[in-house]
């Protein structure tokens, strides 16, 4: 135990030395009258007072800024509100012109409508006439086929009636020359 009060001792003779000793520097402060005193706070007390009027001054500075900067908000928001009146006069003239261009679409939609069907109609008569004429005409057709085969006897076993005038001419080709000569004319011989 007396090692230790030793060390600790020793520790704090060190500690005193080496920082300059701090312990033993109070200074006794000189004597202030009341008249000093009273002075120091009277000078105290203007100073204060003028830093409360500079104070007062900046702050009405500073209240003025803040007027100025509330009329320019003010004026600020007076042009947007022309901004927005201006793009609602846009939106307007952008629905009118959005209307027209509706309209006129419909309009033109309705007259494409109206040639298409038009010409679809006009295919359609196209087509039935062209059918009603040919059935007229392959009807007519057909009756002078039937009436042709009627007259040339096309169904005779023995042959047309053309067929079986070419061989009479060709019998009688034999016995007459100039006949003879007639067919071979034709290329009939």
């Amino acid at each position: 135990m007396k090692t230790r009060f030793n060390f600790i001792s020793i520790c704090f003779f060190i500690i005193i030395v080496f920082t300059g000793n701090p312990l033993f520097a109070v200074e006794t402060a000189p004597r202030i009258s009341d008249r000093e005193i009273i002075e120091s706070l009277a000078e105290i007390k203007a100073g204060q007072k003028a830093l409360r009027e500079l104070m007062e001054q900046r702050f009405e500075q500073v209240d003025k800024r803040f007027e100025q900067v509330d009329k320019r908000f003010e004026q600020v928001d007076k042009r947007f509100e022309q901004v927005d009146k201006r793009f609602e006069q846009v939106d307007k003239r952008f629905e009118a012109i959005t209307n027209r261009f509706d309209k006129r679409f419909e309009q033109m939609f309705s007259l494409v409508l109206s040639l298409f069907g038009s010409l679809m109609i006009l295919i359609i008569a196209v087509l039935g006439y062209s059918i009603w004429d040919r059935r007229t005409i392959t009807k007519k057709v057909s009756e002078r086929v039937k009436k042709v085969e009627h007259d040339l006897d096309i169904k005779n076993i023995d042959g047309s009636r053309l067929m079986r005038l070419i061989a009479a001419l060709k019998d009688l080709a034999k016995e007459n020359r100039k006949l003879a000569e007639v067919l071979r004319s034709f290329n009939l011989l």
